[in-house]
């Protein structure tokens, strides 16, 4: 995958500063954990959400960014982001689609995550 392109999904500077501290064996152990956890995470923002329950919503958001950012995640780290805010003006028109680009692209987004880390251990 393209430099570029894989910029937009993964945070590359922190992971290689995570891989020069750490390194990628030890990093890919905590991406695993992520792997195992993430579909409790989605789950959590869809199901608040299909309960129309911003508050929840957002609090699990806040959590998923946190967690998503923590392995290097850049793509949903940057919607959950988004989504945690329920104060802005944008929030009640854009957080399904916000949601939906989490839902979408979190699994694809890990697998490049595993397959650049893999390439570094």
């Amino acid at each position: 995958m393209a430099t570029v392109q894989l910029e937009s999904i993964l945070d590359l500077n922190t992971l290689e500063q995570y891989c020069s501290a750490i390194g990628a064996g030890t990093l890919l152990k905590s991406v695993v954990l992520f792997e195992q956890l993430m579909p409790e995470y989605v789950g959590s923002l869809v199901k608040a959400n299909e309960v129309n329950d911003k508050d929840t919503l957002c609090a699990e958001a806040h959590k998923f960014k946190g967690a998503a950012g923590s392995v290097g995640l850049k793509r949903i780290q940057q919607f959950a982001q988004l989504l945690q805010h329920g104060e802005e003006s944008s929030w009640e028109t854009e957080h399904n689609a916000w949601l939906a680009e989490i839902v979408k692209h979190a699994s694809a987004d890990l697998q490049q995550l595993k397959e650049f880390l893999e390439a570094k251990a």
